[in-house]
């Protein structure tokens, strides 16, 4: 499984909408076994952008799923492409603490893995409005 989500990861990078940074992102969630893409869309508004992640994440309630098994990012270059901060709560929001994010390069290199515990310490979750 982790061998579709590397590849339609860097599908989703190649279609992402960068005009101004030029910093392509794509992503590919797993959920209840299907795999759903996003890639990054730029606007020239910067704020109103939209990070693969949650392009991925709207795709999976789109079809139905709530819950994030597994999440694959591709950057540019040879440094990983960790989520930004608003991406790791949206990730919270559907993904338990040992979720795996696995960050890789453009080539489908592994560069980076974390659980969503290790990128958001402490997190505040849907379990803490119960």
């Amino acid at each position: 499984m982790m061998e579709e989500l590397i590849c339609r990861a860097l599908e989703a990078r190649s279609r992402a909408y960068a005009p101004y940074s030029r910093f392509q992102v794509g992503a590919a969630l797993r959920c209840e076994g299907v795999v759903h893409s996003g890639c990054n869309v730029e606007n020239a508004a910067y704020p109103l952008g939209t990070c693969a992640e949650g392009g991925a994440i709207s795709a999976m309630i789109l079809a139905g799923g709530r819950r994030i098994e597994e999440i694959v990012i591709v950057g540019g270059g040879d440094q990983p492409c960790t989520p930004c901060g608003g991406c790791r709560q949206k990730l919270r929001e559907f993904g338990l603490p040992d979720l795996k994010v696995h960050m890789i390069s453009p080539a489908g290199t592994l560069l980076l893995t974390r659980t969503l515990a290790e990128l958001l310490p402490d997190a505040f979750g849907p379990d803490n409005l119960e």
